[in-house]
């Protein structure tokens, strides 16, 4: 499917031509050669609401995660690696369509009546899309989603945003992202079918730990399509809100003495004590269960046929629901948090392992985002797409060839605040507010190589840049199919 665009984008932005193949055919067959006969295994796990900073090996020294940490010290970490958006609808939906928020279907989280048992749902992707799960299908890959979806749910009207209806085989966890909202929940979904969970109230605890499950039926999955490529959504709802952990994954923070005063309500989400060390021991569980999907592949023989990518939808949250931002320093110190368009709403962990292919231990500042998977995993699959993308393969850059193909500016906007606007080309970034109300209004400029925390303004100073980054935010978006997240003319 081809989303149709003002024509001074293509004019404006030539190197998203790179959307239809995103790479020469010849260098496709030469690389594909060289990875034998079986394309690789995609494996893509995002974590919902994860800071910047707040794994081991990104900076964090109060939360554990060996097994993500051991993902870095054998593959490639990016340091300014960026989500989709900066809340979790749209930004799974960047990475689903390869299509950042200019163009992009989804630009918010939209809410609508879509019958997911007790909950509504969230607007869904359109009849057809050609989303990676489609497009890798097509090229002979088994594809699976798990976790949160929240682009689409089981009432008719919407039925065409389901997963299974967007090219992936198997789906397991929750479609509306209301119901994620708790970890005990009465139900979530296998493929179409309700999958009622019996000792689940809603409660602070319960009997089934949803993220428990999700690993469960991602290592089934795994194993009984071990004989073909696989593509991978693994979009666990750690550690988004509410904050709950079965008790042997507490206790080992309970055991360090923080003191941690109770989150008695107030801000959202279930009261709980001993609020950060829940939120500690949930991001750990998860990195367990990474560490066990990684095993999966080792025991099945396929570790160095699988290229596994670690990240997050959007940067840490705020003070809401007993997460404390002042003691985890989710953002590493870095304006704003998630529902922001400054660098700590969307600059995010991005990590990529891929044993024999990826050079281990080492670091790389090419600024990689959400929507350049989707060409990657093009490339690496030796698939096709007619779709127009909005990102550039990075493979070159995860093999250490020199072939990458240059960065084309990144580009985010969000209907919510009154209208946000963003957009980074080489170490500048402009942002813009207030873009309902003043769709040509002002503009911040910051550059990230001198002021990577965004505390100088600097657009008086470079009146020409600023100019150039304006006329970027009116030619790299086209107006929204829905008349209420549109706010530019």
């Amino acid at each position: 499917m081809k989303i149709g665009r003002p024509s001074v984008l293509v004019c404006a932005v030539v190197a998203v031509s790179l959307q239809t193949t995103a790479f020469a055919q010849g260098e496709r067959e030469a690389r594909t050669a060289r990875q034998g006969d079986r394309p690789p295994n995609i494996i893509v796990i995002m974590a919902d609401d994860l800071g910047s900073a707040e794994l081991g090996c990104t900076g964090s020294d109060l939360i554990r995660t060996p097994n993500i940490d051991r993902l870095r010290e054998e593959g490639m970490l990016f340091t300014q690696g960026y989500s989709g958006a900066c809340v979790c609808a749209p930004s799974r939906s960047a990475m689903v369509t390869g299509q950042h928020m200019g163009h992009s279907q989804i630009r918010d989280n939209g809410e609508i009546p879509n019958f997911d048992g007790l909950y509504g749902g969230q607007r869904g992707l359109l009849p057809g899309t050609e989303t990676i799960g489609r497009v890798l299908r097509n090229a002979g890959y088994k594809t699976a989603a798990v976790g949160k979806w929240g682009l689409g749910g089981p009432n008719p009207d919407e039925i065409h945003g389901h997963p299974l209806y967007q090219g992936f085989g198997f789906w397991y966890g929750y479609l509306c992202q209301r119901n994620a909202h708790n970890y005990y929940p009465y139900y979530v979904w296998r493929n179409f079918q309700k999958v009622d969970l019996a000792g689940n109230d809603r409660s602070l605890e319960g009997e089934q730990y949803v993220p428990d499950l999700m690993a469960d039926e991602t290592l089934a999955w795994i194993e009984q399509n071990a004989d073909d490529p696989m593509l991978l959504m693994y979009w666990t709802p750690v550690p988004h809100l509410a904050l709950q952990v079965p008790p042997d994954s507490l206790q080992e923070y309970l055991d360090l003495g923080w003191n941690d005063p109770p989150y008695t309500g107030g801000a959202g989400y279930l009261p709980c004590d001993n609020p950060r060390a829940r939120y500690a021991a949930m991001i750990t569980r998860w990195d367990r269960d990474v560490g066990r999907i990684m095993n999966k592949f080792v025991e099945l023989g396929l570790d160095e046929d699988t290229l596994i990518i670690v990240t997050s939808d959007n940067g840490a949250t705020f003070n809401v629901g007993g997460y404390d931002p002042a003691f985890f320093n989710g953002g590493g110190g870095l304006r704003g948090a998630k529902g922001s368009l400054w660098e700590g709403g969307i600059r995010v962990p991005f990590i990529a392992r891929w044993p024999g292919r990826i050079a281990p231990n080492t670091t790389n500042d090419f600024p990689v985002a959400a929507w350049d998977i989707y060409p990657t995993a093009v490339e690496l699959s030796g698939g096709t797409t007619t779709a127009d993308l909005d990102g550039v393969s990075i493979v070159p850059t995860l093999l250490g060839e020199p072939d990458q193909a240059p960065r084309n500016p990144l580009y985010w906007e969000t209907p919510s605040g009154n209208g946000l606007q963003a957009v980074r080309d080489g170490d500048w970034k402009a942002v813009r507010s207030n873009a309902q109300s003043s769709p040509d209004g002002p503009i911040q400029l910051f550059n990230l190589a001198t002021d990577p925390n965004e505390t100088t303004n600097v657009v008086d100073q470079h009146p020409d840049v600023a100019r150039h980054l304006c006329e970027l935010m009116a030619t790299m978006r086209s107006p929204s199919i829905y008349p209420d997240w549109g706010f530019c003319p």
